[in-house]
């Protein structure tokens, strides 16, 4: 049999994100019992696989109702489709009842799944090795590693403990220039960010969108958390505040209906102009690319959200309360298991610390010793608890750290896995 070398392998087969969360994923498994503070995923108690048939019938219902012929709505779910999808329509009308985002439906691609979008987006703005995108950090995996795949560089921006700061990013991008690269985006997750749970102040948003005029600098907005808030304080989007086409919006159905349909999408409703003076909207130059990856998105995928999409009106918002009740009560179950269990925050520098989120899945936690693969496995083994090291999403930097998952936990289960971790300190600290 034929063998090959790794070194003749593009270095994404073995990009450190990737493989961390191989590694994550395998401890996991080797260890079943051990309680999962470290999944991401949405709850499961959500979800009944008899949604997807009822979900399914709502949505072929809508498109005869709106005059379809069978013929037609056959076409619809069993053909080759519109690139850029056929849920547009819905999706600007649930944009602007959710976020109050006005956008034409034709500036919505539907993706298979968000990280569809960032490659897509990725790849049409990044033409020459000289082009970069800088990305907050810490950083959600799944852009650095589209970006690995693409062979696009990204440029770290770091994160203060209230989130990204505008002039920080101004500093950055003038650095980038003077070493001769072409800054063309600023990647960052607003709302509740994964891994670090901070969310930018109404203010601090106002001012990123005048920095990125200031600097010609996109800005691509991922929005997965928005929904859940601890409270109903209104977190406008950059979207919903951008009066100068400076943000490209990535979204997702995976937290607000369910991950396994796979349909996200991308808001790009930026003005292209051609050679010959004509002009088209970026989502629709967008589309050759998508032609290239997965041609379009799932016709029986999209028409289950679109049955979602219906049947709530298109308000997720309003859909999503029961969900959006258990997630809040998970995170403040899980930030008051820190309190009871690391009495002593703050004291020292021996001390436990962690950040209190307004909102999402996740907290971050700073242990007084380095928190890596090795001591991952011993917690699984040890103490029966998961965590994600921090050092996973930075370039450089978050070795004493961890972060917290609370979304696919009981309320139980995630207090005793707090409480086995205040152990593995306790004991080994």
């Amino acid at each position: 049999m034929v063998e090959l070398s790794r070194a003749d392998l593009h270095v994404s087969v073995s990009d450190p994100a990737a493989t961390s969360m191989n590694f994550l994923n395998e401890v996991a498994s080797r260890f079943p019992d051990a309680i999962s503070l470290a999944a991401g995923r949405p709850y499961d108690g959500f979800y009944s696989t008899e949604d997807v048939q009822r979900y399914l019938g709502v949505y072929l219902n809508h498109l005869r109702a709106d005059g379809l012929s069978e013929a037609q709505v056959r076409g619809l779910l069993l053909q080759y489709g519109r690139t850029n999808g056929q849920l547009h329509t819905l999706i600007a009308r649930m944009l602007e009842i959710d976020e109050g985002i006005v956008v034409p439906p034709e500036a919505v691609m539907v993706t298979s799944g968000c990280q569809e979008a960032m490659v897509i987006a990725l790849r049409a703005l990044c033409t020459s090795p000289e082009d970069v995108v800088l990305a907050a950090e810490p950083c959600y995996v799944g852009l650095t590693g589209a970006a690995r795949i693409l062979g696009v560089e990204v440029v770290p921006v770091p994160e203060s403990p209230e989130g990204l700061v505008p002039e920080t990013v101004a500093e950055v991008v003038r650095t980038v220039r003077a070493a001769g690269k072409r800054p063309r985006a600023l990647y960052l997750v607003p709302n509740f960010s994964n891994p670090s749970g901070v969310s930018l102040p109404v203010a601090t948003r106002r001012r990123l969108l005048d920095v990125a005029g200031e600097q010609d600098l996109l800005l691509l907005e991922d929005d997965p958390y928005g929904l859940f808030g601890l409270d109903d304080e209104p977190r406008p989007t950059l979207k919903s505040l951008d009066t100068d086409g400076r943000v490209i919006y990535l979204g997702s159905f995976s937290k607000s209906c369910f991950p396994g349909a796979r349909v996200g999408f991308l808001v790009a409703d930026q003005t292209v102009v051609g050679e010959q003076g004509g002009r088209t909207l970026l989502a629709d130059e967008m589309s050759a690319v998508k032609s290239m990856l997965t041609v379009n998105t799932s016709a029986v995928s999209q028409a289950v959200i679109g049955g979602v999409l219906v049947e709530s009106g298109c308000g997720l918002r309003a859909a999503n309360r029961d969900k959006i009740a258990f997630y809040r009560s998970n995170l403040r179950t899980m930030l008051a298991a820190l309190e009871k269990h690391f009495p002593q925050s703050g004291r020292g520098e021996r001390a436990v610390r962690w950040n209190v989120p307004s909102g999402g899945f996740f907290a971050v936690v700073d242990l007084p010793f380095r928190a890596d693969e090795t001591l991952l496995e011993f917690s699984a083994e040890q103490y029966g608890v998961l965590w994600t090291p921090m050092r996973f999403f930075y370039t450089d930097g978050g070795d004493h750290s961890v972060r917290l998952s609370c979304s696919y936990l009981m309320p139980e289960q995630i207090a005793e896995g707090v409480q086995r971790l205040s152990r593995l300190v306790a004991e080994n600290a």
